[in-house]
């Protein structure tokens, strides 16, 4: 422990202690036309079904970025109205890549599009290979054919007119959204062993099992996928269609009547791994939503498919250093001391009721101690405030000189005492939670009624575990703040403020309306140069 408080003293100025992501190697990845080896390092011993055959292709899930800076996460949640990166002065500005996500001013040069392009194709060349070279059986193969239309699936959320290739060494044309859409809904609907989604659908023994691994895609993982891609449909095709409303609700139904996962709500609790013996704040156990995110969330009740993540076997998961100011190491005695980067926005940070549990649990705000209970102090503040260190929830600017202590924190993913670099939190992309809020706004839509009886008891099902009020009465705008309290830093906000026609005409702090065809990121220069894409429209 002296060794950190000796390093944390050395480096009191804000040069020693900057993090640039321009340091980060673009790798853009074109037609992926040719095999393509993992470079990422095999899941670990806590991923339920390490060292299979399969273990390396599910690696990339960790390897996209998840759960880690200037890739999905990124893209995902800089855009949009629930966090930032503020400039601290020549700390975070990075050649103003991060400026551009905020305020919608991005074009075919940002490195964070063109490294979540790399990302995704990165992925799916991986599954590629382990389909034609890896001798797998047909029941590993319709796993992989799901995981290669979530990876799919995002590249039509981001980017929308892409090559769909399947076959090493095989080349493809461009796609148009509705191709890469029928192309997504095949390849679930082949890996389910239906033919398509209604109140009577009967799956094939064929297709994926009901029961796996939390860390493998199964029948209700796959039902997951669709309920993304149905919800969504309308962005996708340019139109509306209730009965494909009905269909993301229908899937939703199907998880939820399966009763294979639960709301972890009262009595599903964990230990507090960042608990400190002299601060009575601090709780002993983690309970409920809490639970889910917590760093010892392995195999939690409510998850559905989880990317598996451990700070010895599974990197890639960096939220604590992503987001923490330099000083709260003394809190955590982290190995690595933090960068200082992502923070909340202040109106989302207030749009929580002040006893809303989830509040509690997402940020961190206000004065900060350290390990023993004792004031935590940044000696370079600029914050007028003081050398103790305040989250603020307030930050004063986007550039180029926000105060080093703006903004709450991104505490949701929580942490550990002398937690490693990389995090051992599993992160849940399909939860219980998320597929009942899922089925009842496809219910209100297709039935085109926001007050809905069974989508407001599935809404305040899940309203009812932060502590807060039911809902009587419901509209699409309220519906939207819910979701988002909800889901805050599951890189979901993006494509639900595009789905409720808010991503380019809202505004937000330090952010204007932009252009309608910002709602689509631009094909990567490289890929549009090297590679024979034509561009999307607007760039």
């Amino acid at each position: 422990m002296k060794s950190i408080f000796k390093n944390l003293l050395l480096a009191t100025s804000v040069s020693a202690m900057i993090f640039s992501c321009t340091d980060l190697e673009e790798e853009l990845v074109g037609d992926i036309t040719n095999a393509v080896s993992s470079s990422a390092p095999a899941v670990g011993g806590g991923a339920g079904g390490a060292g299979d055959a399969l273990a390396g292709a599910y690696s990339q899930l960790q390897w996209s970025g998840t759960a880690n800076h200037f890739g999905y996460f990124s893209i995902q949640g800089l855009p949009s109205d629930e966090m930032a990166i503020a400039a601290k002065g020549g700390d975070w500005y990075d050649g103003g890549v991060l400026v551009q996500m905020h305020r919608h001013t991005y074009d075919a040069t940002n490195g964070i599009i063109g490294n979540t392009w790399g990302g995704q194709y990165g992925a799916i060349g991986a599954i590629n290979d382990a389909i034609a070279n890896l001798g797998l059986s047909a029941p590993e193969i319709a796993q992989m054919r799901a995981l290669r239309a979530y990876f799919y699936w995002r590249m039509l959320d981001l980017y929308g007119s892409v090559k769909i290739v399947t076959t090493p060494g095989v080349e493809a044309s461009q796609s148009t959204p509705a191709q890469l859409y029928a192309f997504v809904e095949s390849e679930l609907l082949d890996a389910l062993g239906t033919t398509e989604i209604t109140a009577s659908t009967a799956f094939s023994d064929a297709g994926l099992p009901a029961s796996s691994s939390v860390y493998r895609v199964n029948r209700y993982g796959a039902l997951g996928f669709l309920t993304k891609l149905y919800l969504n449909h309308a962005t996708y095709l340019g139109t509306a269609s209730a009965a494909t409303y009905e269909k993301a609700e229908l899937a939703a139904k199907i998880i939820m009547d399966s009763n294979a996962y639960q709301l972890c709500s009262s009595g599903c609790s964990v230990p507090n791994l960042a608990k400190r013996p002299d601060v009575a704040e601090d709780p002993t156990n983690l309970e409920g939503y809490a639970a889910v995110f917590a760093p010892n969330n392995d195999n939690n009740v409510e998850h559905i498919f989880s990317v598996n993540y451990d700070e010895a076997t599974a990197g890639g998961m960096n939220f604590a250093k992503m987001t923490l100011h330099y000083a709260s190491q003394l809190t955590w005695n982290f190995e690595a001391q933090p960068w200082n980067g992502y923070a909340a926005l202040e109106e989302f940070y207030n749009s929580y009721d002040s006893n809303d549990a989830r509040r509690a649990n997402n940020f961190i705000a206000g004065p900060q101690k350290d390990y023993g209970g004792s004031a935590l102090n940044d000696f370079a503040a600029d914050d007028p405030g003081g050398i103790v260190l305040d989250y603020t929830p307030y930050i004063n600017e986007l550039e180029p000189n926000a105060f080093r202590e703006g903004g709450a924190r991104l505490g949701k993913f929580s942490f550990q005492q002398f937690g490693r670099p990389d995090q051992s939190n599993d992160f849940p992309i399909l939860r219980l939670g998320d597929i009942m809020l899922t089925y009842a706004e496809a219910r209100m839509r297709s039935q085109n009624n926001w007050n809905d009886p069974q989508a407001l008891a599935a809404l305040n099902a899940v309203r009812s575990r932060a502590g807060v009020s039911a809902y009587t009465s419901m509209d699409e705008t309220e519906f939207l703040a819910e979701r988002g309290r909800e889901m805050f830093q599951e890189s979901s906000r993006r494509t639900d403020l595009i789905r409720f026609g808010l991503y380019s005409s809202g505004t937000w702090w330090e952010k204007t309306a932009s252009p309608a065809h910002k709602a689509l990121f631009p094909i990567p220069l490289d890929a549009v140069q090297n590679n024979g894409y034509s561009q999307n429209p607007g760039y």
